[in-house]
């Protein structure tokens, strides 16, 4: 759809759609932080890892801290750490959120030792590409700035099926010039 949408927008601007991102929020983020990563700890050259990657990683997570699969699943967990990473909760924000709940400190030791693998490996999952986006924009005024300069208009569509990183994504590069439009199906 932002690859048709893009198109469109090229047939009837000509060069002048050039300059105008379409696309979804991953592809945005991703090439903001492709730019920018070295400001959070990455190189511009960081792995995305798909699910299997980021099963595989949360297997040897749960392998190192000696849990068992059948206590938690890694499904389980990493689906947890996903609903976290959607509300920009981090993992030492989730441990001590986790008020001595047992199942919770599990899921909050897991998705520590996760992020710390993919540090060391340059590396971050489809969820962290828009955290770390949101993490980038408020820490960094300056690009924060930049990016909020460079998007006079923000146009967010199936916005119903935003989450809170996705609002606070927005929100941020909406910012600069407060011009925001969104389509979303009511029902």
């Amino acid at each position: 759809a932002a690859g048709e949408l893009k198109e469109r927008l090229e047939r009837m601007l000509g060069e002048q759609a050039l300059d105008i991102w379409a696309s979804t929020f991953h592809s945005s983020c991703v090439r903001i932080l492709r730019r920018n990563a070295e400001y959070i700890g990455y190189s511009s050259n960081f792995t995305i890892y798909d699910t299997d990657d980021s099963r595989r990683l949360m297997k040897e997570c749960m392998k190192t801290l000696n849990m068992e699969e059948r206590v938690i699943g890694h499904k389980q967990i990493l689906s947890e750490i996903s609903r976290a990473k959607d509300s920009l909760v981090s993992a030492d924000e989730y441990l001590n959120l986790s008020s001595g709940n047992y199942r919770e400190k599990q899921i909050g030791e897991c998705y520590k030792k996760y992020q710390s693998l993919l540090k060391s490996a340059d590396a971050m999952d489809f969820d962290d590409i828009i955290f770390n986006t949101v993490k980038l924009l408020e820490e960094n005024p300056q690009i924060r700035e930049y990016y909020q300069n460079k998007f006079k208009y923000v146009l967010v569509d199936e916005y119903q099926d935003t989450n809170h990183a996705q609002f606070m994504l927005t929100k941020l590069l909406s910012s600069g010039y407060n011009n925001i439009c969104v389509v979303c199906d009511d029902d």
